[in-house]
């Protein structure tokens, strides 16, 4: 094999098929002025994708960019000074700050000591978190596409499918839901499913006649989605030479997997741009905020960004329920699952699955890396 096809092959299978999100949503730092870091938080044609996918104009993007990372760093320091009073947080597009619940007057000073914009709410994040928990031990029916608690609505948030909704195993799921805790209902307009797809031509990587989008580069192999192959199954890069072999995967319950890399192959702490952005280093796992804006890329559709709509939801495959997912408004299609979704240089994902396209728009859950990095011991390749 040439060194040229080497490095495309290093670069285009190794390297997260992902998203990476200079361009996304790095957030960075502001309060209610933007400022800008030292280390540019993206490049022009990762600003052009977030105008395009998100309608700002290029300041705006810029500024979203410094004020989301400062959310980001306020977020550690607001959860600690709320203590048991904390209720959650997001991200303010409007006023570009983070928000952060409280269940006590009291600790508000504290919190907007750290830079945060405070709201009194009733229920503690422990509250909502044990009744999602309640309602993840329910058999949940094909009607029910997720659940998740918002924090911004202080609810468990559960997702209809628009025309299942007066089925009756869904009442029959939602009555019993509303006794585990405070629940509100919004509707979607499709189940969500895996994008998983037939092989097909492109720079993913291949699994029996499966292809899927490689995620992000750890010591010794990859991270992408456990829908993707079973333990023991071996994978074979863009150019079908052999890669290597499932090390570890999950799924239901779990959507995560890890691969190991082999055989002239390794791994870069990148994520390609296929020819629309520059390829981007990966610098970190720094987990966003609700409200920020993210990125992804994968080997069907490539670059596209969009924004955190929830966190630790549960999403309702017909393969059975996966915990523990990242909601965002970013669409995507069937080949990109395991792909990278990525917040400036920080990792944040591998695809799942949603429901939509690129050409009429959806939502996309992604597993968080983190989580991934610890169940399997994993270091992510970092620049």
């Amino acid at each position: 094999m040439r060194r040229t096809t080497i490095l495309r092959t290093g670069l285009s299978a190794l390297l997260l098929l992902g998203t990476w999100g200079t361009a996304s949503a790095l957030p960075a730092s502001a309060a209610d002025t933007p400022v800008r870091s030292a280390q540019a938080p993206a490049s022009p044609e990762l600003l052009s994708a977030m105008q395009r996918d998100l309608g700002l104009t290029r300041d705006e993007a810029e500024a979203r960019l410094a004020a989301e990372k400062n959310a980001t760093d306020v977020e550690r320091k607001a959860r600690k000074a709320a203590g048991p009073a904390y209720g959650g947080s997001w991200f303010d597009v409007r006023r570009g700050r983070l928000t952060v619940a409280v269940t006590r007057a009291a600790r508000a000073d504290a919190v907007r000591a750290t830079g945060a914009t405070v709201r009194l709410v009733r229920h503690d994040a422990r509250q909502l978190d044990a009744a999602k928990k309640s309602i993840d031990a329910l058999p949940a029916p094909a009607g029910v596409a997720s659940w998740h608690v918002d924090p911004k609505a202080n609810k468990v948030v559960v997702g209809i499918v628009e025309s299942h909704r007066d089925d009756n195993d869904v009442r029959a799921f939602l009555a019993r839901a509303r006794q585990a805790g405070p629940v509100t209902v919004r509707q979607t307009p499709a189940a969500p499913r895996t994008f998983a797809a037939g092989t097909v031509g492109g720079d993913p990587y291949y699994t029996g006649n499966v292809r899927c989008s490689i995620g992000f580069s750890v010591h010794g192999g990859f991270v992408t989605a456990g829908h993707c192959g079973s333990p023991s199954a071996a994978v074979y890069g863009w150019d079908r030479s052999y890669l290597g072999n499932f090390q570890g995967s999950s799924f239901p319950g779990n959507d995560y997997a890890w691969v190991n890399v082999g055989s002239g192959w390794w791994t870069v702490p990148v994520v390609l741009g296929w020819g629309t952005i520059a390829d981007r280093l990966v610098r970190g796992s720094a987990e966003a905020p609700v409200g920020a804006s993210v990125c992804r890329s994968g080997s069907t559709t490539h670059w596209h960004c969009g924004t955190v709509l929830a966190k630790n939801e549960t999403v309702n495959y017909r393969e059975g329920a996966v915990h523990q997912m990242t909601k965002t408004s970013v669409c995507a299609e069937p080949g990109d699952s395991g792909g990278s979704f990525i917040s400036g240089d920080q990792a944040q994902g591998v695809t799942s699955g949603g429901w939509g396209n690129c050409a009429g728009g959806g939502e996309t859950w992604h597993q968080p890396v983190n989580e991934i990095l610890n169940r399997y011991g994993l270091t992510l390749h970092t620049a």
